[in-house]
């Protein structure tokens, strides 16, 4: 029945679907969420840069994440509140603009797991061969490992979302509360099993590296830590992997979720609200878990307070 080209360069976003009585409520949480979010990852990227006891390779790595977070959130956000206060032919957006919010989301989400593993190579060589830490951890290396994480996962999103844009439009909707490569296949009436295998192909390959590399990497470090006696050795390796490990899981657990529930057409409702927590969980958590876990950082903040009380 929907076997037609429609080629529409408008297209129309479903949104949330909350409630009418319960759009001001969902708003503004969504809103200060937002705001909460951009303010505490600026501030950790600022604190970073400002402390130089922090101006060390593994926080170098980990600004990634916090950028990363802010223009991820920047994309998706402003567009599902505009959304929420708009009757629903109203929630419109372009198809270009939907391509190009479609390709920034699925990147920077991939970017996600590609910092956190060059995350996992820098602990690696901190805790198993520190003697060589800093003539290996060079600024060098950390640009290599900055452009490895962001490079990979373009170059492999460039040709996801052309395969998506090559096919024709039968269908006007998308199925979320943003754009991404999976809504925007979604519009064709067309053979979209290329994208389904490249798609998968995408997801085991960045999933199956991430875990295979993290696994990997924590064996190592467990053996290390139990090969040796050395008591500042195991805490530094409790402090730093704890944190960073806890980081991945809750991107991990989230991001599966998002991505198994777009295969069940039969639960919209759920499917829209995990791909939304997978932006906010992680994003709202991470500086938060790093914050709290590293004490250079705590040091810096309880600094600046006692500064501005003696004033």
């Amino acid at each position: 029945m929907e076997n037609y080209t429609y080629n529409s360069l408008t297209l129309q976003l479903e949104g949330l679907k909350v409630p009418e009585d319960s759009v001001l409520p969902v708003f503004l949480i969504l809103l200060f969420s937002y705001i909460y979010i951009v303010l505490m990852n600026i501030g950790i990227t600022v604190i970073i840069f400002m402390e130089k006891s922090l101006n060390q390779p593994m926080y170098f790595l980990f600004c990634n994440l916090p950028v990363s977070d802010i223009i991820l959130m920047t994309n998706t956000v402003p567009h599902v509140l505009s959304a929420l206060l708009l009757p629903p032919p109203k929630c419109l957006i372009s198809y270009s603009g939907c391509v190009v919010q479609a390709f920034i989301t699925q990147l920077l989400s991939s970017t996600s797991h590609t910092v956190l593993m060059i995350m996992a190579f820098d602990r690696y060589v901190a805790i198993c061969n520190p003697l060589c830490y800093s003539s290996i951890m060079t600024n060098r290396m950390v640009i290599k490992l900055t452009l490895y994480a962001w490079g990979v996962p373009f170059v492999w999103l460039v040709v996801l979302v052309s395969l998506s844009v090559r096919l024709n439009r039968c269908r006007t909707m998308i199925m979320n509360p943003f754009c991404d490569n999976a809504s925007l296949f979604k519009l064709s009436c067309n053979d979209v099993s290329i994208n389904n295998i490249y798609g998968l192909t995408f997801t085991v390959v960045l999933l199956g590296s991430s875990i295979g590399s993290m696994v990997l990497t924590y064996v190592k470090i467990t053996v290390v830590c139990l090969t040796r006696k050395s008591k500042s050795l195991k805490s530094k390796a409790l402090i730093t992997c704890s944190t960073h490990l806890l980081v991945y899981l809750i991107l991990m657990g989230s991001g599966i979720i998002a991505i198994a529930l777009h295969r069940f057409p039969q639960y919209p409702y759920e499917r829209k609200i995990s791909s939304f927590l997978y932006l906010l969980v992680p994003t709202g958590l991470n500086p938060i878990i790093y914050g709290v876990q590293s004490k250079e950082i705590r040091l810096f903040i309880q600094k600046s307070f006692c500064s501005k009380e003696s004033f």
